[in-house]
């Protein structure tokens, strides 16, 4: 499913016009965004847990070269899913 298949089975669920689906989209997933960017984490109890994690520099290696390359540290958006969704899915 893509985000355009999200928008219409929200449109349809809440029988409302598509603009208005594509709105209730864009603002559940921009409130998850602000939620990780100032607090750190965004949970969703029964769907799963939105993080921040920071990785640590390390060594890489330049696949096309095969030299040795360092990769600083940076931060990643980790998501964990929830029990509920878990068991979902392996049903």
């Amino acid at each position: 499913m893509n985000k355009q298949e999200l928008v219409e089975a929200v449109a349809k669920e809440c029988e409302v016009s598509k603009a208005c689906g594509e709105k209730a989209v864009n603002a559940v997933l921009d409130g998850i965004k602000n939620g990780v960017k100032k607090s750190k984490e965004v949970r969703l109890v029964g769907f799963g847990s939105f993080s921040v994690k920071a990785r640590k520099a390390r060594k890489g290696r330049n696949p096309q070269t095969g030299e040795t390359i360092n990769i600083k540290a940076s931060k990643t958006v980790k998501f964990s899913a929830g029990q509920d969704f878990k068991n979902m899915v392996n049903k």
